[in-house]
């Protein structure tokens, strides 16, 4: 009889996961099921790549989170900071760092041109684009109102419009998608 033993950690590696499988098995206990990796229009290296061989061998459900990359797939940072922002905020300048840079907005910027030919948002596009991934299970929206919660499941609505010549685009603007 299977047992489940909890995997407590940050993000793991893909050989780090299937180890764990392997130390499952040699002691009859389930492996892990799901992971809860970083996954946006930014950050794809591993549900793309790193994970590929674990979807196909063993399996894993995911639950990804960022997938705004901290509000900047939203396009409110493409003229500057708003004051009522979290970038805004004193100590947060590591994730400022990390995401308000020359080169990640313009590419927001070119997003929003996709994103206005189809008459959404910038942000259902991005929330959309994760969720068409075959191997995300579910998407941690981080939703602070009410109305913002509203506005995000329309990214629903998006994911038909998510043609290959659509899909294509993006991953010109981008360009980072995953060498296999």
């Amino acid at each position: 009889q299977g047992k489940i033993l909890y995997w407590g950690t940050s993000e793991w590696s893909g050989v780090e996961i299937m180890e764990a499988h392997k130390v499952a098995k040699d002691y009859r206990l389930i492996g892990p099921q799901v992971e809860q990796p970083q996954y946006n229009l930014f950050y794809r290296e591993k549900l793309e790549n790193e994970y590929l061989q674990i979807f196909k061998n063993v399996g894993l459900g995911t639950t990804i989170w960022s997938p705004l990359a901290a509000g900047l797939l939203t396009g409110k940072y493409n003229d500057g900071i708003p004051a009522d922002s979290r970038m805004a905020i004193e100590g947060f300048d590591w994730l400022k760092d990390r995401w308000i840079v020359e080169d990640k907005i313009n590419k927001v910027k070119q997003l929003q041109l996709i994103a206005n030919e189809l008459n959404v948002s910038v942000a259902n596009l991005s929330i959309a684009w994760c969720v068409n991934n075959c191997n995300v299970t579910t998407a941690i929206l981080g939703a602070t109102k009410k109305e913002q919660l509203q506005e995000t499941l329309k990214a629903l609505d998006v994911l038909p419009m998510l043609t290959p010549e659509v899909l294509n685009r993006i991953n010109d603007v981008m360009d980072n998608k995953p060498k296999l």
